[in-house]
């Protein structure tokens, strides 16, 4: 059966680990997979993640399944975080939402429910988006469309173009947009900017669909909100896919949540048994383990002020990685400016330089990042970036 099979190239991130894991060089540089790094390129378990680890340890008294809505605690102290405590769908009870294996289990079943809903479905993604949205979406059966976003040789947001395009779309079209700290330029909308979306939201009366991987990287976690709040507590319908695996650092443990604020309570229920019955169909019951840290984290005052502190920090490392890079680079001649690296948010940046470039950099220096040129800001520290530095503007 399985010689009919074609061989299929790897894939691109993944496959830049196994050539880094390969490479000799003492010196190699890690930028590509987008996980946080301390300085000294570890990983680290949060403190109030490894709190709540023992306290669940201490009071779990069963290994059986979870249902498939997931970890209902979870589910509030989730949409709490990201809507606001006293958000007013969730006061109306217009927001269904399960529990879901990470965000991409979360874009997957939103992505189903939107076939189910329209078999001839559009969703318009942003040029560029992180690569594995479109295999997510598309293949649940949607079109996939693009709507301009970013300008490499100005390194900066196309709005212009971006709503120009977003004018067009149809009534029932679904635009995809990344809540805060775009992946994978870091280039954020602004405020205004999030203003102006939701008016042509209202005038086109297409669906948003907010993917929030990063909240409180990009500012804090209220102020990565703005839009996301924007749009759901103004319109009728939002969907949200959202994950856990980087504020909270739990990415091994596949923690997500996917949600959808309907018109009124009653479109709620039904909203609520589909998105069940499409999480029966694909992986039956979330695991259970990360969610509940979860749970105990936001539940607890003290385990939350904990964990919000160590957001800051991380936020804060990235932006000062940041200016390190960006201070360096100048300090070593480079012919670019690259001080739009200090405005772009979040875990990534684009460097905008060519992929000629990023592989010229790759082979000769060992500095692993993608193509696009999207570099993850964390895997930066005191140590290596002098050698970036010197690597990137020797290529330029």
């Amino acid at each position: 059966m399985f010689e009919v099979l074609p061989h299929l190239a790897p894939d691109p991130i993944l496959g830049l680990s196994a050539a880094f894991r390969e490479d000799t060089n003492p010196n190699k540089i890690d930028l590509g997979v987008g996980v946080y790094k301390d300085e000294q390129g570890n990983t680290p378990i949060l403190s109030s993640v490894a709190k709540a680890q023992q306290v669940l340890l201490d009071t779990e008294t069963s290994k059986t399944y979870i249902t498939p809505q997931g970890n209902q605690g979870f589910i509030d102290g989730m949409l709490s975080l990201l809507l606001g405590k006293n958000s007013p769908v969730l006061l109306a009870d217009r927001v269904a939402a399960v529990q879901a294996p990470g965000g991409c289990g979360a874009l997957r079943i939103l992505s189903e429910l939107l076939v189910r809903c329209n078999e001839n479905g559009k969703v318009w993604v942003s040029d560029p988006t992180w690569a594995n949205h479109i295999p997510l979406i598309g293949s649940a059966g949607l079109k996939i469309e693009t709507y301009p976003y970013f300008d490499k040789a100005s390194a900066s947001i196309r709005f212009d173009a971006m709503m120009d395009t977003l004018r067009k779309t149809e009534k029932g079209d679904i635009v995809l947009l990344h809540g805060c700290c775009h992946n994978p330029t870091g280039a954020d909308l602004t405020n205004a900017q999030w203003d102006e979306v939701l008016e042509v939201a209202k005038e086109r009366e297409f669906l948003p669909f907010i993917d929030v991987a990063y909240l409180g990287f990009g500012e804090r976690l209220d102020e990565d909100a703005y839009g996301m709040r924007l749009l759901v507590e103004n319109l009728p319908e939002v969907i949200v896919a959202a994950s856990c695996s980087k504020n909270f650092g739990l990415y091994r443990e596949r923690v997500g949540l996917a949600a959808i604020i309907t018109e009124d309570s009653a479109t709620r229920k039904i909203a609520q048994g589909q998105i069940q019955s499409i999480a029966r169909g694909i992986y039956s019951m979330p695991p259970s383990y990360g969610g509940a840290l979860v749970d105990i984290i936001l539940a607890d005052e003290a385990l939350n002020n904990e964990w919000v502190s160590e957001v800051n920090e991380m936020r804060d490392r990235m932006k000062s990685l940041r200016a390190m890079l960006v201070q360096n680079l100048h300090d070593n001649g480079s012919p670019k400016d690259f001080s739009f690296v200090n405005d772009q948010k979040g875990m990534f940046s684009f460097l905008c330089i060519t992929p000629e470039q990023v592989r010229e950099v790759r082979e000769k220096h060992s500095v692993y990042f993608v193509d696009s040129s999207r570099v993850n800001i964390a895997g930066i520290n005191q140590e290596n970036v002098e050698t970036l530095a010197k690597a990137l503007v020797s290529v330029l």
